[in-house]
């Protein structure tokens, strides 16, 4: 599709990266299930040659990611955790990587238990605060790292704001965006350096393929990056790829729905009386309600919450009374998840200043009918 910059986010995530196919004019981009390519002489190809390397599903899913973020590169990786470990191979041993200190625990984990051992800083700070921030750069300082809208508590960081710090530090920034997809935030548009997403989560939307990429602007670092890529090896399958265009085409419309639903529930849990605490971008209520009105176009599908009695006990009893919110960690598909995040998809930082609430319950908020998702906690919350 030419000219991409003249569309609106709805129209490309149908058409971007998706041209019929030059072979038999096919709609959807077909899937590439070869590992190899016929070479007319001595690396002589039709820019293909070994699937790792590349392979035309890949390149179309790349294309439409590209197009969403805003970025002029994309690179499509077999996990999210595999796309920033990628990253984090451009850092060097004696580098510092400054982290925010609200992550995912997997991401904690690979930062912490497998690559501090290479002789890599890792240090974490209030991303919420830009003075804080500056304060703890350092003059080694290679990589600023954070999400926004942060896994579990849905913080909010000026994404702009710190870019202007961590570039005058000499430092990359970048943003982990999966909790708002390109639908409802593009951070190279505020100064990142790197946008990453687990694609697992609301760029495919069904729960049925593990995926991440990275977006930048760079050229000579997206070289770089796939260089790592290719002698790494972490590259998403043809299928996976052809499913996660395929759950693009639906993102806008998905996003949508889930913000409405999110916010709804929200405000119902809000106003509960046995509900001590909500956290949603979209309340009045956030402490970053007003950034992320400024930085996000929606306030998302997640929501997290505590209970006013009951501690730990209650939300456990929480969690396993809701029907239509499946007990499950993962998030971001089309069908309603419950977790408590402490011991099930941050239990790797239990013992760390960056430890969870116990008795925080997070929400994938899906696309079902709203009312049936909120009676559905109602009588949860009421037997727990």
């Amino acid at each position: 599709m030419n000219n991409e910059s003249e569309f609106d986010i709805e129209t490309l995530a149908v058409h971007a990266g998706v041209e019929p196919d030059p072979t038999t004019a096919a709609v959807m981009t077909p899937i590439y299930q070869t590992s190899t390519y016929a070479q007319t002489g001595i690396n002589e190809h039709k820019g293909f040659d070994y699937s790792r390397t590349a392979n035309p599903t890949r390149t179309a899913l790349q294309k439409s990611l590209a197009a969403l973020d805003k970025g002029n590169h994309a690179l499509a990786f077999s996990s999210g955790m595999s796309a920033i470990d990628t990253i984090l191979r451009m850092i060097e041993p004696g580098d510092h990587v400054l982290s925010g200190n609200d992550v995912y625990g997997g991401t904690f984990r690979l930062f912490k238990n497998v690559l501090e051992v290479y002789g890599i800083e890792f240090s974490f700070a209030e991303m919420t605060d830009p003075e804080a921030v500056a304060a703890a750069m350092r003059p080694n300082t290679k990589l600023v790292w954070f999400e926004s809208p942060t896994n579990p508590t849905l913080k909010i960081s000026d994404i702009a704001a710190i870019a202007d710090i961590a570039h005058a530090g000499g430092a990359w920034l970048g943003v982990d965006s999966t909790f708002a997809s390109p639908i409802l935030q593009q951070p190279l548009t505020l100064g990142a350096d790197f946008v990453v997403h687990s694609t697992t989560k609301f760029i495919n939307g069904h729960s049925d393929v593990v995926g991440g990429a990275i977006i930048l602007n760079d050229e000579e670092i997206a070289k770089r990056l796939h260089y790592l890529q290719n002698s790494i090896g972490c590259v998403p399958a043809p299928m996976d790829c052809f499913l996660t265009l395929r759950g693009i085409k639906t993102l806008a419309l998905r996003i949508r729905q889930h913000c409405k639903n999110a916010t709804q529930i929200a405000r119902v849990l809000e106003d509960h009386p046995r509900v001590k605490d909500v956290i949603y971008p979209g309340l009045d209520s956030h402490p970053q309600y007003e950034l992320a009105q400024r930085q996000m176009s929606g306030p998302g599908g997640m929501v997290s919450f505590t209970l006013k009695d009951g501690g730990v006990e209650a939300a456990t009893n929480l969690v396993k009374e809701t029907q239509l919110f499946t007990l499950a960690e993962s998030l971001g598909g089309v069908e309603s998840l419950i977790e408590l995040p402490a011991p099930m998809t941050h239990a790797t930082v239990a013992d760390s200043p960056l430890a969870v609430d116990p008795s925080l319950v997070r929400l994938s908020v899906g696309i079902e009918n709203a009312d049936d998702l909120t009676n559905d906690l109602l009588r949860a919350i009421s037997k727990a």
